[in-house]
């Protein structure tokens, strides 16, 4: 009889501590080009929607996709000419007042300490008066700055192109997808396309109309309290917020810090805008999107923005939404349905509002229904389910 040979416990941990830093470093390119796969199909599915619509007209579905890049971009030259100018003639006048306001917050902090030594506002003197003696040493950062610029530029360009195509055609990439799931299955997870589909639609929506929401109401607020730079301020946090919640707490910092450079009062006035903002946020923009067409708990969505961003990176808050409600959708499907229907609980009594409940219908035979995990007509159940039977009241 052959001893058994086993590995030393300490070259198992070796063992371990490589495969997990393996691990690591192949979840960090998988991690990018899944945020670039899913931004890339999140920009295909108004594109697609905008082709489908007018090939009802006799448009060629490249000319309908190509005409919804045109006015995305249309509307993004319009907004841009519209904001630009007053936001880069603010931005200057608040880059020169940088030491002024730092000097004043100080006078503020100093007549709350008592101290009066000045080093804050000599310490941002003092750097700005080296760049301008040594302006060789931005040449560095400059220049790591252009390559990020580019590096980005060159990826939006990739993602416009690859979205172009998908939105001209998607039947091969849905065939495709469709081709891994079993024959029997395939009804089923065209029901959870058709569902990842319309949270991420609504998502779109939504935060669409929040931006707007947002941008105008600060705007507005910071102009009632004559608050300085309103308008830098507005757009910073409309783009804000696309990260939900914590990106009205970072685009409310700024705005504070430059009222209380001139007073207390001012910045908690600053403070109050932001909070009306985002209370009309939290009970309105957010409620109706995450709740009713997202289908996301706004708990779930706080807790799962810092999870995502910690997997992920600043570009994952991007896409944090439609990365949480891809998850919760796969959990209800792959395992909440399947559990449900093996104890014989109905799956269908509450369904979702223009949720695609026969997903197979067009594909199955005239008058009849797509099967059932069991092999009955019925709901289309999530892969490997058993429904229990429940007991028959009649012989």
């Amino acid at each position: 009889m052959t001893a058994e040979r086993r590995l030393h416990p300490a070259s198992r941990a070796v063992i371990l501590g490589l495969l997990l830093v393996a691990g690591g470093l192949v979840f960090q390119q998988i991690a990018s080009l899944a945020i670039a796969t899913l931004i890339t199909i999140l920009m295909a599915i108004p594109l697609e929607a905008l082709a489908n619509y007018l090939n009802r007209y006799r448009i060629p579905r490249a000319i309908g996709a190509l005409i919804g890049i045109l006015i995305g971009a249309a509307v993004l030259t319009g907004v841009l000419m519209l904001v630009i100018p007053p936001l880069v003639e603010q931005t200057d006048m608040l880059i020169s007042q940088i030491p002024e306001v730092v000097d004043s917050l100080e006078g503020q902090i100093d007549g709350i300490t008592g101290d009066s030594t000045g080093s804050a506002a000599m310490s941002v003197q003092s750097f700005f008066e080296g760049i301008i003696s040594d302006p060789g040493q931005l040449a560095g950062p400059v220049a790591s700055i252009g390559l990020s610029i580019a590096s980005g530029l060159g990826a939006i360009v990739l993602i416009v192109v690859t979205a172009f195509y998908m939105a001209v055609r998607p039947e091969p990439l849905t065939s495709g997808l469709l081709a891994l799931v079993p024959p029997d299955r395939r009804g089923w997870a065209r029901e959870v396309m058709a569902r990842l589909r319309r949270a991420w639609v609504g998502w779109m929506q939504g935060v669409g109309v929040d931006m707007l929401l947002t941008g105008v109401l600060v705007y507005v607020g910071l102009l009632l309290i004559g608050l300085d730079y309103a308008i830098v301020f507005a757009v910073f946090s409309a783009v804000l917020v696309i990260i939900p919640y914590f990106g009205a707490i970072l685009g409310a910092i700024p705005p504070i810090l430059i009222g209380l450079a001139d007073s207390p009062e001012k910045a908690l006035l600053a403070l109050g805008v932001y909070v009306v903002v985002q209370q009309i946020e939290s009970n309105a923009t957010i409620p109706l999107v995450m709740a009713d067409r997202v289908k996301l708990h706004p708990a779930v969505v706080a807790i799962g923005v810092v999870v995502v961003g910690q997997l992920f990176g600043f570009v994952g808050l991007i896409v944090a939404v439609p990365i949480l409600s891809a998850a919760v959708i796969l959990v209800d499907e792959l395992w909440v349905k399947r559990t449900e229907a093996e104890r014989g609980i109905s799956t269908v009594s509450d369904p979702l509002p223009g949720e695609l409940a026969l997903a197979d219908a067009a594909q199955s035979p005239p008058g009849s229904a797509p099967l059932r995990g069991d092999g009955e007509p019925g709901v289309v159940l999530p892969p490997g389910t058993t429904p229990r039977r429940s007991p028959s009241t009649t012989d």
